[in-house]
């Protein structure tokens, strides 16, 4: 029988991505080499909830989950509010930043080995 290496045991790994992005693949790639198990949640057709949402935000940041490239974001610029910003990237996930990997109450934005590394 075998045993299940520490990394299958501790991490619950959800990545939140958009089907077109090379970071997404690049960090699904990452923990498939790893053989380690991570749930894939494609964020333009299931987008977030607000819990998800919210333990993101609490770990990087409001500012860091916008993709200042995506069509539209230049709007969130203009409101004033933080609820308001939170509001438009919940409405609308193509703004938000990818690949967004959850490990917990732990997340990074981005193509993030070195993070990823620490967490195992």
């Amino acid at each position: 029988m075998r045993l299940p290496c520490l990394c299958e045991v501790f991490m619950n790994i959800q990545i939140f991505g958009k089907s077109k992005c090379f970071d997404t693949k690049k960090a699904e790639r990452y923990f498939k080499e790893r053989r380690v198990k991570f749930q894939r949640i494609d964020l333009a057709r299931y987008g977030m909830s607000q819990g998800e949402f919210s333990s993101v935000k609490n770990a990087v940041g409001l500012a860091a989950m916008v993709d200042d490239k995506a069509n539209g974001a230049e709007i969130l610029a203009y409101l004033a509010y933080d609820a308001d910003k939170e509001g438009k990237l919940l409405e609308n996930p193509a703004l938000i930043k990818t690949p967004i990997v959850r490990n917990g109450k732990k997340a990074t934005i981005g193509f993030c080995p070195e993070i990823w590394k620490e967490w195992s």
